[in-house]
């Protein structure tokens, strides 16, 4: 590649990088963040409980597990535009199919399919396409790039769903999303998003077999499913959190527009956490910084039912949690990259993102399950629990093989 095709070749990348971020902005805050807003009208509107309406919810994310090796591959061996492209598609027709439920049963039809388009389209996508752009040195900066953006999605489409759903209802906030949702990532998909060009004296692409057999080495790595355990519970706890923080604060009496908000600092707080992780994962080992993010997660949950009567301690606890809120999105794809290469890095990646995304699925519906038994102290309990889990996982898999040959293009 000549010094004019790699300044091309630089600037392709930055501008999949700055699509990136809006799309997974916008995806995030039009695809997934709404349903915890949006849970309780639905419910009233659906003549059920919460519980069952949350039900979706795990639907959505089986699918999404289900589509990770899948989609993984495809990344492998094709890459993401096409992809891309028609989970942006699927997503927003799926948000106008989601305005004209009328029943529980047709909810769950409709996330079966929204979990397949958010597979497509949202952040496991994305970051295969930039650790494939990207070599070992920049491909961090290129991550962090996108998600500290990104981290803003539920800041704003928290409280704009809320606000869309008291002005006209929860059927015309999700038409309005879905508007705003195909303008933004389809033309952007199909536009930006291409497979990297090949560099002078680059290996070539790995075929079928070099791909197969870099996946079977991971899967028969011990540390990788440390880091399986962690990634699980700290998903798990994440998911639970995101669903019942707006639930939790109006029950300990604060109004519902209040709670929405302080839910929504959760993205602004992931991006601190994501810059925490970077500025200090530069002097010390990244798995002792994620370990001890994860592990201020564990105390901030168990102490949100003692200090959340109050606003000052109901942000104070959610400002303390938040730090680790976006944590697994930047580490998992650098520990994974570093350890086992690019040469199959998104079906790897599918691997790891398959029982990570089944606890997310799970737990939004055990936690409304344990809330309703014994309560949200018990739920909250539960989570702290899972971050400490999570802890403890990153320690246990924390150890470096010698590193894996990078095929990045």
């Amino acid at each position: 590649m000549d010094a004019a095709a790699a300044v091309t070749a630089e600037s392709n990348g930055r501008r999949i990088v700055a699509a990136f971020a809006v799309t997974q902005t916008v995806g995030y805050g039009c695809l997934y963040y709404p349903f915890a807003v949006l849970l309780h009208p639905m419910a009233a509107d659906l003549h059920t409980g919460p519980a069952a309406v949350t039900g979706a919810l795990t639907v959505a994310v089986l699918a999404w597990a289900a589509a990770a090796i899948p989609v993984g591959r495809w990344l492998d061996r094709h890459g993401g535009r096409a992809l891309m492209t028609g989970g942006a598609i699927a997503g927003a027709l799926l948000l106008v199919a989601w305005s004209r439920v009328g029943a529980v049963w047709q909810l769950y039809l409709v996330f079966a399919g929204l979990g397949g388009a958010m597979a497509m389209a949202l952040y496991d996508a994305a970051t295969a396409v930039i650790v494939s752009w990207f070599d070992a040195d920049r491909r961090p900066r290129a991550i962090l790039a996108m998600i500290v953006v990104a981290g803003f999605a539920s800041t704003i489409f928290m409280p704009l769903t809320a606000l869309l759903e008291h002005r006209y209802g929860w059927r015309p906030a999700l038409l309005v999303l879905a508007a705003l949702y195909a303008s933004a990532a389809v033309p952007l998909h199909a536009a930006v998003v291409r497979r990297p060009p090949t560099r002078a004296g680059d290996r070539p692409r790995p075929g079928p077999a070099e791909r197969a057999a870099a996946v079977r080495a991971a899967r028969r790595d011990g540390r990788f499913w440390c880091l399986a355990v962690a990634f699980v519970a700290h998903s798990a706890a994440m998911s639970a959190m995101t669903v019942h923080l707006v639930g939790f604060l109006v029950s300990r009496g604060h109004p519902a527009t209040f709670a929405a908000a302080v839910a929504g600092l959760l993205g602004v707080l992931s991006v601190t956490g994501r810059l925490l992780l970077t500025g200090a994962g530069r002097r010390r080992p990244l798995t002792t910084v994620v370990a001890g993010i994860f592990a201020v997660q564990a105390v901030a949950a168990a102490a949100l039912p003692l200090i959340a009567g109050e606003r000052a301690g109901a942000a104070a606890g959610v400002v303390a949690f938040g730090l680790g809120f976006g944590v697994a999105s930047l580490a998992s794809p650098a520990l994974l990259a570093e350890r086992y290469g690019t040469t199959a890095y998104a079906t790897i990646a599918g691997t790891l993102n398959t029982p990570v995304t089944l606890a997310k699925a799970a737990a939004p519906l055990g936690a409304a399950a344990l809330a309703a038994a014994a309560g949200y102290t018990a739920t909250l309990t539960a989570i702290g629990g899972a971050c400490a889990l999570a802890a403890i996982g990153i320690v246990a898999g924390t150890g470096r093989p010698d590193p894996a040959p990078d095929h990045t293009a």
